[in-house]
């Protein structure tokens, strides 16, 4: 006897009534989802850049700015480290790929090869005579490489995801490249001026003597401009700025865009160590200048009049209401560890999704009408039945595409196309298994019954191995690969939900 328990009769309809919930905001006119309450599901399938239109970016990432940063904070560890220990030394500079210095004493070479040592642990030591040169090792660089573009990807996802950008697809292309799509962003300048500044934030103490006539920088300080045209001589102000740095914004927890006696400005709070040194520097320093430098420029250099305790402050610099709020969003995301340049810039028109689209609709709709007369005519009522199925099974789909928040691309219409047919292929088993039952003079319910029971490892091995190909297409794929894979995984495993589950009902 053909036994289907009550509680898998409610398990079914409520699967059912989930999915058309779920599936329902896909066919509400444009942002009228938005509108619905809270607790009602509103989640639509998002449509990738070859469905939407949008923009695509090929960015790279100056790697060598970064190996040539490392080398410039081992040349002022060491100045530090050997004033410290007393050790005589010249020509202390960077080289190349190399950072170096000669002894003045050779006396101290056993004292200066422990410093370097201990500055430079990522470093390889060469001694030649005097000659001290510290290179960064193949395995240092290849690991800080890896760990520049993955801080390069998380921080442009952050940056991107702040301005609203719905799905943006970021991923490593090639040992120093980012490929990013925005689907939907038909004009991505303001997306490059956000992701053009690295946002490397600093604050350093201003030199008390001024820029000499000759041009001569002191050991140490370096020559930065402001961000801005003095308002009087309509060029940029020079600072001579120490290339020691207070607290960087590294420290930074929050910052926010405010305003302050009626102007925009843009507020700012430490970390309990950042908030600390700041704190500690500038109760030692009251009357100085400090420079708040952003990217090599100086954005604001207030003077020092009393400590700043708490770990908090502002930044004052002349800003628009939007210029403060984006120095917020990038102060917030974090700083890029490179610069970036773009290599490509493709802007891909509403047209061509479009005709993706009606193309797209039409092959479904096709495979749909064919699969359902082919079932009808085949099986019958069962036919009815299993198409039935279908329809549910599609709905599903669109329902667990919604709640995963999936970008919809054209492979992944390709996926959907290719599930329908797959789709039916369980019921087709089934029926044919009952047909051979009938014919050996089986009743009609013992029958159906055995056809589930014998024909089920038989399409648990189909769908396995499907959906195994499935894994490793996402697993291994990119991009396009991927959104197909998806969208097969998804539709076999609803449709051996309605196969066995619904049919049977």
């Amino acid at each position: 006897m053909v036994q289907f328990p009550r509680w898998q009769i409610v398990l079914v309809l409520a699967v059912l009534l989930l999915g058309l919930a779920f599936a329902a905001p896909n066919v509400l006119p444009w942002k009228a989802s938005d509108d619905l309450p809270d607790w009602v599901p509103h989640k639509t399938v998002n449509l990738g850049l070859d469905l939407r239109g949008g923009s695509y970016l090929l960015i790279e990432v100056d790697l060598q700015y970064v190996f040539d940063q490392q080398l410039e904070d081992l040349v002022g560890g060491l100045r530090s480290a050997l004033k410290d220990e007393g050790i005589g030394y010249r020509n202390l500079d960077v080289h190349g790929d190399a950072a170096g210095f000669d002894l003045t004493d050779p006396e101290d070479r056993g004292e200066a090869r422990d410093v370097a040592r201990e500055v430079g642990r990522d470093f390889v030591l060469e001694v030649e005579d005097d000659r001290f040169r510290l290179r960064l090792s193949e395995t240092a660089k290849r690991d800080r490489q890896t760990a520049v573009m993955n801080q390069t990807i998380e921080i442009i996802r952050r940056r991107i995801d702040e301005t609203g950008t719905k799905e943006p697809s970021i991923q490593r292309h090639g040992d120093d490249r980012v490929l990013v799509q925005l689907p939907g962003v038909d004009d991505p300048e303001r997306i490059k001026e956000l992701l053009k500044q690295t946002a490397a934030l600093a604050f350093r103490f201003v030199s008390d003597s001024p820029l000499s006539a000759s041009g001569k920088v002191p050991p140490g300080f370096e020559v930065l401009e402001s961000d801005r045209p003095d308002p009087q001589t309509g060029v940029p102000r020079r600072y001579v700025v120490n290339k020691r740095v207070i607290v960087r914004g590294e420290s930074l927890t929050d910052a926010q865009a405010t305003f302050q006696d009626g102007q925009p400005v843009v507020s700012f709070s430490f970390d309990t160590a950042g908030g600390k040194r700041f704190a500690d520097a500038t109760r030692d320093n009251v009357g100085r200048i400090f420079a708040v430098v952003l990217d090599n420029k100086v954005i604001s250099a207030p003077v020092i009049r009393s400590p700043i305790l708490g770990g908090r402050g502002i930044i004052e610099g002349g800003f628009t209401v939007e210029s403060a709020q984006d120095l917020a969003l990038l102060l917030r995301a974090g700083a890029l560890p490179a610069p970036l340049k773009y290599l490509e810039e493709r802007s891909v028109g509403p047209g061509l999704g479009a005709d993706s689209i009606r193309a797209g609709k039409i092959a479904a709709v096709l495979g749909m009408v064919f699969v359902v007369v082919f079932m009808a005519v085949s099986y019958g009522l069962f036919g009815v039945m299993a198409d039935l199925a279908l329809i549910a099974n599609l709905v599903l789909i669109l329902a667990v595409l919604s709640g995963l928040q999936a970008t919809l691309t054209l492979p992944g219409i390709a996926g959907i196309v290719l599930t329908i047919g797959m789709a039916v292929d369980a019921n087709v088993l089934i029926f044919e298994r009952i047909r051979e039952e009938a014919r050996e003079g089986r009743g009609p319910v013992t029958a159906i019954d055995a056809g589930y029971r014998r024909a089920m490892a038989t399409i648990i091995d189909s769908n396995l191995t499907t959906l195994i190909a499935a894994l490793l297409l996402f697993q291994f794929g990119t991009g396009p690969v991927k959104g197909f894979a998806v969208t097969l995984a998804i539709g076999l495993v609803t449709s051996m939900f309605t196969a066995i589950m619904l049919t049977r009902l």
